[in-house]
């Protein structure tokens, strides 16, 4: 089912979606200054082409071990740049595509997956994208850690 939703997302905009993280992973790697940027935006761009099946989590919840003040405040300072670089049209994108997937009936799901991404591309730095999986166990380890 995640295969059909992946090819019906590609069919009716995600590739466009795709191409807009493609184009702010290459400006970000032209511009000097946005280098720590790019890995979030690489990260993006995997999840705008397969947003079934894959899930962005921050990292914080990946190695909650690994946890550093230090690198939080970064990247908060890198996630407003962000915001004001890419951030804004990338988010606008999914936002127009998802409408017009909701549009149409069997574009519902595909739609609502790009909600979700738009939600993220206003905010990614810090965030990796793992299977549903992955995620699922790590939130279950987090909670099992927290409550004993």
């Amino acid at each position: 089912m995640r295969t059909i939703l992946n090819i019906l997302n590609f069919v009716l905009g995600g590739f466009a979606t795709t191409l807009g993280w493609l184009l702010a992973t290459l400006i970000s790697l032209l511009l000097v200054i946005t280098w720590p940027l790019t890995r979030s935006c690489w990260e993006i761009t995997k999840l705008s082409f397969l947003p079934f099946g894959n899930e962005a989590i921050h990292v914080d919840e990946l190695n909650p071990a690994d946890k550093s003040n230090v690198l939080n405040a970064g990247g908060t300072f890198l996630n407003i740049l962000w915001l004001v670089l890419f951030g804004w049209w990338l988010c606008l994108t999914h936002i127009a595509a998802g409408i017009a997937q909701c549009v149409t009936i069997i574009g519902i799901p595909v739609g609502l997956a790009n909600f979700k991404i738009a939600a993220i591309a206003l905010w990614p730095v810090g965030r990796r994208v793992v299977p549903v999986e992955v995620a699922r166990a790590a939130r279950e380890n987090n909670a099992r850690s927290r409550f004993q």
